[in-house]
């Protein structure tokens, strides 16, 4: 005898071996034996074998017709054995009955499972919608059959072409086309940014990187909505000045500008001006929220995400020929020694004489032409005097900078500028520590910090850079590594070598630096009630809000610039037909490349000194990942010193701090806060405790340019 039985879920048929009370010992035709429960046997049978009847009852169930089947079945629960008797019109055989309990298992739309073989028929709405589910499936899978066989002959579908970026980026896994471009990519072993750019649903690699950016960051886009632009202020005294900017080419937020004066008996008043954005824009107000939506502007070779619509900034640039509103700073000084005798702050209105160029000045404001008094170019008497006061200030700083204990300042390393047009870059060299460079470094820094102390001499917040200090550089410190962080509070910057150091002169472009201006009015105008009446009070808790904001954006859009400058940098390969070419050994491995900042790694590297020159033969390059594959050709005998901070680069990921560049060019903002503040920063990171790799070699090539604050400095020289 045998018997047919449910077992985990499954049917399975075998010889009874023994029988005792509610037992059987079964023999399957594997020769396995198994104990089966009386209350899981269906049927027991003399023949077929038990083989057979497995195989027989799979064919009958295939020619049974559910939907007849149904119909006879009626709507209250049945066993097996009687809808059998009704369907055959018998007692079911032992294959007819295995058959039937296989058909009604096997359509649970049809059949609801009530217990061991017994079954209720679904409702008849229940029926007809599973059944137009079933539909429904069929038809989408034929649908994504057709998607990806139109994908694998590297076309997109019309209906994916609206949703190529969101497939890549925010996807609805349950979507047909989500599991065609999944299916797709499978078979034909592509990554879905590969096959997608392959289809032109991507127009290039660029647009790849700057979707992906906008739809974690921008996700609503990058555009602004209408706004009401506020009025600019009609009651502000006009300075007796005539001011002049000193920006890259390409700045468009110009928001400092400087003025000299001449006051005789040795004397000299140096005004430090800053676009004013803070007396129209209000905390809480539709364009504030704008602003601090963005925290800041991103810059990328060749294009830019303002954090403020182009419409308000036209309003408070520091055009030239304009009149404008700025918070100014006006140091007197003694020209005999350029000590400062004293210092005023005041919101007042701004005459802008003129907006000078790098790129028509450079190669005229030299040190030699400085110190030969050599050269035509506008302006030429008060830059010279602002170069005097400029090293000055730089020697003062690196007085205090080493009497925290810390090496001075190395300006020797190269920076790089990005153009691109028409889709076609150039990047030029550019020598840091310039004369125009220091100029606007030195004097942002200056501002910076003695605004810094405005605050805290009144007793109200602000958002302060801070490096060294609670703990000092000790392993009792708060970081072995004298990292840069943001304070709420006035706390030394040991890098820089000043006292308290708050980012101030780019409220045009940082969210920080239009919060400390709101507070620095407060100072000007209310004096000892400003912790009265400042946008943020003592102890406001949205303030480290805003800080912590500020630094997940800013370093979000960091990594973002370092991508896009890598990406054209390998255009550049490119375009400029580069295989050959000569690089400088960072540090092991990894390597950078002499003409363009472009960092690689070259495993197996042999044991190579820090700054020796090396000819490489590139051999590919990927500008989706970003990667590049290189062979060592020979080592040249050129030796490249480089800085403490630069051996340091690829190790150290906080000492990029003024990481925009205007439209791409990483010619520093404020050349300030940068040119000075980056090598400072770095220098100090390169001096601490540690030198380990702290990151992955992979991270460290891709964020080597944002890794230096000299970098930076430079960079934003351009916006200063």
């Amino acid at each position: 005898m045998n018997l047919f039985f449910e077992e985990s879920g499954d049917f399975k048929a075998g010889s009874i071996m023994t029988h005792a009370g509610e037992a059987y010992q079964v023999e399957m035709a594997s020769g396995k034996r198994t104990k089966v429960k009386a209350k899981d046997v269906l049927l027991q049978f003399a023949s077929p074998d038990p083989a057979s009847l497995i195989e027989q009852a799979k064919a009958a169930a295939a020619e049974i017709d559910l939907e007849f089947l149904w119909e006879v079945a009626g709507q209250e629960e049945f066993g097996f054995a009687e809808l059998g008797t009704e369907y055959f019109g018998h007692a079911p055989q032992p294959v007819e009955a295995a058959g039937l309990i296989y058909a009604l298992h096997n359509a649970p739309v049809y059949f609801y499972k009530k217990g061991r073989g017994r079954y209720k028929a679904a409702p008849e709405a229940s029926l007809k919608a599973a059944l137009a589910g079933i539909e429904k499936k069929k038809q989408q899978a034929l649908i994504q059959a057709g998607y990806v066989e139109e994908l694998k002959q590297n076309r997109l579908p019309d209906a994916m072409k609206s949703l190529a970026l969101q497939l890549l980026f925010k996807p609805d896994k349950n979507s047909i086309e989500y599991k065609a471009l999944a299916e797709a990519c499978d078979a034909m072993q592509m990554s879905p940014q590969r096959l997608m750019l392959a289809v032109g649903g991507i127009a290039s690699p660029k647009h790849l990187h700057l979707a992906r950016f906008h739809y974690e960051h921008f996700p609503k886009g990058v555009g602004f909505p209408a706004i009401t632009l506020p009025a600019l202020p009609t009651d502000l005294p006009v300075a007796d000045v005539q001011a002049f900017s000193i920006d890259d080419v390409t700045t468009t937020e110009i928001d400092d500008a400087f003025s000299v004066v001449d006051l005789g008996n040795g004397q000299l008043r140096v005004g430090i001006h800053i676009a004013a954005p803070a007396l129209g824009i209000q905390r809480g107000d539709a364009i504030d929220q704008m602003a601090r939506g963005r925290m800041s502007t991103v810059y990328m070779p060749g294009d830019k995400i303002t954090m403020l619509p182009d419409e308000l900034v036209n309003v408070y640039t520091l055009g030239a020929g304009q009149t404008r509103p700025a918070v100014s700073l006006y140091a007197t000084l003694n020209t005999e020694d350029w000590s400062v005798i004293s210092t005023e702050t005041k919101v007042e209105a701004v005459p802008m004489a003129s907006n000078l160029r790098h790129n028509d000045l450079d190669a005229l404001v030299t040190e030699d032409n400085l110190a030969n008094d050599a050269g035509e170019y506008p302006h030429k008497a008060d830059i010279a005097q602002l170069w005097k006061w400029a090293l000055v200030l730089e020697q003062g700083r690196m007085v205090k900078r080493e009497s925290f204990g810390m090496k001075p300042e190395q300006n020797n390393r190269v920076d790089f500028n990005f153009y691109v047009e028409d889709d076609v870059v150039s990047i030029v060299r550019r020598k840091r520590g310039a004369p125009l460079d220091k100029i606007v470094a030195e004097l942002m820094i200056f501002a910076n910090s003695t605004w810094g102390k405005l605050m805290a001499d009144h007793g109200i917040p602000g958002i302060y850079r801070a490096q060294g200090v609670a703990g000092g550089r000790g392993p009792g410190g708060w970081t072995a590594r004298m990292q840069v962080r943001m304070l709420t509070h006035a706390a030394p910057h040991q890098g820089l070598g000043v006292d308290q150091y708050a980012w101030s002169t780019s409220p045009l472009r940082r969210y920080t630096d239009l919060v400390n201006q709101w507070q620095i009015i407060a100072c000007v105008q209310h004096g000892i009630t400003a912790p009265l009446v400042a946008t943020f009070k003592p102890k406001d808790a949205d303030l480290f809000a805003i800080v912590s904001g500020f630094d997940a954006a800013y370093a979000a859009y960091a990594d973002f610039q370092n991508n896009m400058e890598r990406y054209w940098c390998l255009r550049w390969l490119g375009q400029q037909e580069q295989r050959q070419v000569e690089a400088v050994v960072l540090k092991d491995e990894v390597l950078r490349l002499v003409d363009i900042p472009l960092i690689i790694r070259l495993p197996g590297m042999p044991q190579t000194a820090r700054g020796a020159q090396v000819r490489l033969d590139i051999l590919r390059w990927d500008e989706v990942d970003l990667e590049v594959e290189a062979r060592l050709l020979e080592l040249l005998s050129t030796v490249t010193e480089l800085e403490e901070e630069e051996l340091d680069d690829e190790t150290s990921t906080e000492v990029a701090e003024d990481f925009s560049a205007e439209e791409g060019a990483p010619v520093a903002e404020t050349a300030a806060e940068t040119a000075a503040e980056t090598a400072a920063e770095t220098a100090a990171e390169a001096e601490s405790a540690t030198t380990e790799v702290e990151t992955e070699v992979e991270t460290e090539l891709s964020n080597e340019l944002a890794n230096d604050d000299a970098n930076t400095s430079d960079k934003e020289q351009s916006q200063a």
